[in-house]
Protein backbone atom coordinates (compact mmCIF):
# COMPACT_ATOMS: atom_id res chain seq x y z
CA UNK A 1 0.00 0.00 0.00
CA UNK A 2 0.97 3.71 -0.97
CA UNK A 3 2.01 5.93 2.22
CA UNK A 4 1.28 8.67 0.01
CA UNK A 5 -1.18 10.72 1.72
CA UNK A 6 -2.64 12.40 -0.93
CA UNK A 7 -2.30 15.83 -0.18
CA UNK A 8 1.24 17.66 -0.62
CA UNK A 9 3.73 18.21 1.96
CA UNK A 10 3.17 21.86 3.81
CA UNK A 11 6.00 23.57 5.16
CA UNK A 12 6.08 25.54 8.33
CA UNK A 13 7.06 28.88 8.64
CA UNK A 14 9.91 30.04 11.52
CA UNK A 15 11.75 31.96 13.65
CA UNK A 16 14.97 31.11 14.63
CA UNK A 17 17.19 32.16 17.45
CA UNK A 18 20.87 31.75 17.30
CA UNK A 19 22.72 32.94 20.20
CA UNK A 20 26.63 33.01 19.78
CA UNK A 21 27.20 31.65 22.59
CA UNK A 22 24.49 28.22 22.78
CA UNK A 23 25.60 26.64 19.32
CA UNK A 24 21.95 25.05 19.30
CA UNK A 25 19.62 26.74 17.44
CA UNK A 26 15.93 27.80 19.01
CA UNK A 27 13.60 27.19 16.75
CA UNK A 28 9.96 28.40 16.76
CA UNK A 29 7.58 26.59 14.33
CA UNK A 30 4.46 28.49 13.96
CA UNK A 31 2.10 26.31 14.38
CA UNK A 32 -0.46 27.54 11.67
CA UNK A 33 1.45 29.66 8.60
CA UNK A 34 0.66 33.46 8.68
CA UNK A 35 -2.66 34.09 6.32
CA UNK A 36 -1.57 37.79 5.97
CA UNK A 37 2.00 39.50 5.53
CA UNK A 38 2.64 42.74 4.50
CA UNK A 39 5.75 44.18 3.58
CA UNK A 40 7.03 47.74 3.23
CA UNK A 41 10.20 49.28 1.35
CA UNK A 42 11.46 52.21 2.07
CA UNK A 43 14.10 53.15 -0.49
CA UNK A 44 17.90 54.79 0.97
CA UNK A 45 17.98 57.45 -1.24
CA UNK A 46 20.94 60.65 -0.99
CA UNK A 47 19.56 62.87 1.63
CA UNK A 48 18.11 66.30 -0.07
CA UNK A 49 16.50 64.04 -2.59
CA UNK A 50 19.11 64.62 -5.34
CA UNK A 51 19.99 68.26 -3.71
CA UNK A 52 18.90 69.46 -7.20
CA UNK A 53 21.90 67.49 -8.73
CA UNK A 54 19.80 66.02 -11.63
CA UNK A 55 23.11 63.53 -11.92
CA UNK A 56 22.17 62.44 -8.30
CA UNK A 57 18.75 61.83 -7.94
CA UNK A 58 18.40 58.35 -9.16
CA UNK A 59 21.53 57.20 -7.08
CA UNK A 60 20.30 54.40 -4.44
CA UNK A 61 22.69 54.19 -1.29
CA UNK A 62 21.91 50.78 -0.62
CA UNK A 63 18.78 48.18 -0.24
CA UNK A 64 15.72 49.86 1.24
CA UNK A 65 14.60 49.39 4.53
CA UNK A 66 12.66 46.65 4.36
CA UNK A 67 9.38 46.25 7.28
CA UNK A 68 7.33 43.12 7.46
CA UNK A 69 4.48 42.90 9.68
CA UNK A 70 1.77 39.74 10.36
CA UNK A 71 -0.81 40.18 12.34
CA UNK A 72 -3.11 37.22 14.07
CA UNK A 73 -0.69 33.78 14.28
CA UNK A 74 -2.73 31.75 16.13
CA UNK A 75 -0.81 29.31 19.12
CA UNK A 76 -2.67 27.08 20.47
CA UNK A 77 -2.38 24.06 22.60
CA UNK A 78 -6.23 22.00 22.15
CA UNK A 79 -4.58 19.09 19.51
CA UNK A 80 -1.82 18.24 22.20
CA UNK A 81 -4.19 18.50 25.33
CA UNK A 82 -6.23 15.85 23.42
CA UNK A 83 -3.23 13.17 23.78
CA UNK A 84 -2.03 14.56 27.48
CA UNK A 85 0.54 11.58 27.58
CA UNK A 86 2.33 12.14 24.79
CA UNK A 87 2.24 15.80 25.28
CA UNK A 88 3.58 16.62 29.09
CA UNK A 89 4.86 20.05 28.35
CA UNK A 90 1.90 21.15 27.04
CA UNK A 91 -0.73 19.69 29.74
CA UNK A 92 2.08 21.39 32.70
CA UNK A 93 2.91 24.48 31.12
CA UNK A 94 0.15 25.32 28.09
CA UNK A 95 1.85 27.57 25.26
CA UNK A 96 4.15 29.65 27.31
CA UNK A 97 7.38 27.74 26.06
CA UNK A 98 6.92 28.75 22.71
CA UNK A 99 5.27 32.43 24.15
CA UNK A 100 8.67 32.71 26.15
CA UNK A 101 10.98 31.95 23.30
CA UNK A 102 9.55 34.67 21.59
CA UNK A 103 9.63 36.95 24.10
CA UNK A 104 13.87 35.89 24.80
CA UNK A 105 14.46 37.63 21.27
CA UNK A 106 14.02 40.75 23.01
CA UNK A 107 15.92 40.06 26.43
CA UNK A 108 19.33 40.26 27.07
CA UNK A 109 20.42 37.55 28.57
CA UNK A 110 19.95 36.94 32.87
CA UNK A 111 23.96 36.17 32.73
CA UNK A 112 24.99 39.55 31.41
CA UNK A 113 22.65 41.20 33.50
CA UNK A 114 23.92 40.08 36.24
CA UNK A 115 27.20 40.23 35.33
CA UNK A 116 26.74 43.93 34.57
CA UNK A 117 25.01 44.55 37.58
CA UNK A 118 28.03 43.19 39.60
CA UNK A 119 30.36 45.53 37.01
CA UNK A 120 28.43 48.30 37.96
CA UNK A 121 28.41 47.93 41.76
CA UNK A 122 32.38 47.71 41.74
CA UNK A 123 32.57 51.10 40.14
CA UNK A 124 33.20 50.11 36.85
CA UNK A 125 32.15 53.60 34.55
CA UNK A 126 31.97 51.92 31.12
CA UNK A 127 29.63 49.06 30.57
CA UNK A 128 28.90 47.51 27.08
CA UNK A 129 25.48 46.30 26.12
CA UNK A 130 25.17 42.74 25.51
CA UNK A 131 24.61 41.76 22.12
CA UNK A 132 21.34 40.31 21.07
CA UNK A 133 20.49 37.06 19.20
CA UNK A 134 20.86 36.47 15.43
CA UNK A 135 17.31 35.67 14.57
CA UNK A 136 15.67 34.36 11.20
CA UNK A 137 12.52 34.86 9.67
CA UNK A 138 11.53 31.54 7.58
CA UNK A 139 8.57 31.27 5.01
CA UNK A 140 9.73 28.66 2.92
CA UNK A 141 13.78 27.77 1.10
CA UNK A 142 13.15 31.10 -0.93
CA UNK A 143 12.45 33.20 2.40
CA UNK A 144 15.54 33.12 4.78
CA UNK A 145 15.62 36.53 6.68
CA UNK A 146 18.02 38.11 8.95
CA UNK A 147 15.54 40.21 11.30
CA UNK A 148 15.36 42.49 13.82
CA UNK A 149 12.26 42.35 16.32
CA UNK A 150 10.52 45.48 16.22
CA UNK A 151 7.55 44.94 18.17
CA UNK A 152 5.76 41.29 19.39
CA UNK A 153 2.02 41.87 21.03
CA UNK A 154 0.68 38.54 22.13
CA UNK A 155 -3.31 38.55 23.23
CA UNK A 156 -3.96 35.70 25.65
CA UNK A 157 -7.20 34.01 24.50
CA UNK A 158 -8.15 31.28 26.29
CA UNK A 159 -6.58 29.25 29.50
CA UNK A 160 -6.02 26.11 31.27
CA UNK A 161 -7.64 25.14 34.92
CA UNK A 162 -4.29 26.39 36.76
CA UNK A 163 -4.43 29.69 34.59
CA UNK A 164 -1.63 28.63 31.87
CA UNK A 165 -2.55 30.24 28.51
CA UNK A 166 -3.57 27.59 25.72
CA UNK A 167 -4.40 29.76 23.34
CA UNK A 168 -3.28 33.03 21.73
CA UNK A 169 -2.87 35.43 18.82
CA UNK A 170 0.60 37.01 18.16
CA UNK A 171 1.60 40.01 16.09
CA UNK A 172 5.12 40.74 14.62
CA UNK A 173 6.92 43.30 13.17
CA UNK A 174 10.50 42.91 11.90
CA UNK A 175 12.76 45.61 10.41
CA UNK A 176 14.85 42.85 7.61
CA UNK A 177 18.68 43.24 8.08
CA UNK A 178 20.48 44.15 4.92
CA UNK A 179 24.33 43.91 4.37
CA UNK A 180 24.10 47.52 5.28
CA UNK A 181 23.12 46.67 8.80
CA UNK A 182 25.76 44.27 9.45
CA UNK A 183 29.39 43.97 9.58
CA UNK A 184 30.86 42.59 6.72
CA UNK A 185 32.73 39.10 8.83
CA UNK A 186 28.81 38.62 10.16
CA UNK A 187 27.40 35.63 8.60
CA UNK A 188 23.94 37.02 8.19
CA UNK A 189 25.93 39.41 5.97
CA UNK A 190 26.37 37.35 3.41
CA UNK A 191 23.15 35.69 3.71
CA UNK A 192 21.75 39.29 3.19
CA UNK A 193 23.68 39.39 -0.37
CA UNK A 194 22.08 36.00 -0.95
CA UNK A 195 18.87 37.01 -0.72
CA UNK A 196 19.11 40.06 -3.03
CA UNK A 197 20.87 37.45 -5.63
CA UNK A 198 17.78 35.32 -5.23
CA UNK A 199 15.75 38.41 -5.91
CA UNK A 200 17.58 39.76 -8.90
CA UNK A 201 17.26 35.62 -10.38
CA UNK A 202 13.77 35.75 -9.91
CA UNK A 203 12.88 39.46 -11.27
CA UNK A 204 14.54 37.83 -14.88
CA UNK A 205 11.55 36.12 -15.10
CA UNK A 206 9.29 38.62 -16.11
CA UNK A 207 11.85 39.71 -18.98
CA UNK A 208 9.08 37.75 -20.95
CA UNK A 209 7.09 40.42 -20.53
CA UNK A 210 7.24 42.82 -23.66
CA UNK A 211 6.12 46.35 -24.14
CA UNK A 212 3.51 45.60 -27.04
CA UNK A 213 0.28 45.15 -24.66
CA UNK A 214 1.03 48.58 -23.28
CA UNK A 215 0.66 50.60 -26.93
CA UNK A 216 4.18 51.92 -26.68
CA UNK A 217 6.81 50.48 -29.13
CA UNK A 218 10.25 52.28 -26.52
CA UNK A 219 10.49 53.20 -22.90
CA UNK A 220 12.69 56.27 -23.83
Amino acid sequence: MSSFPGYPRLLKAAIVSLDILNPIPNVILLQYNPKKISRSFQPTSPSGEGNGNPSEILRLNGPPVETIDIDEIEIDASEQLEKPDQNTIAVQHGIYPQLSALEMILYPKSSFVIANTILAATGTLEITPPVGPLTLFIMGPKRVLPVLMKSLRIAEEEYDPNLNIVRASISLSFQVLSYNDLSILHPAHALSIANQVSKEVLATFSLTNTLSSTGVTSPI
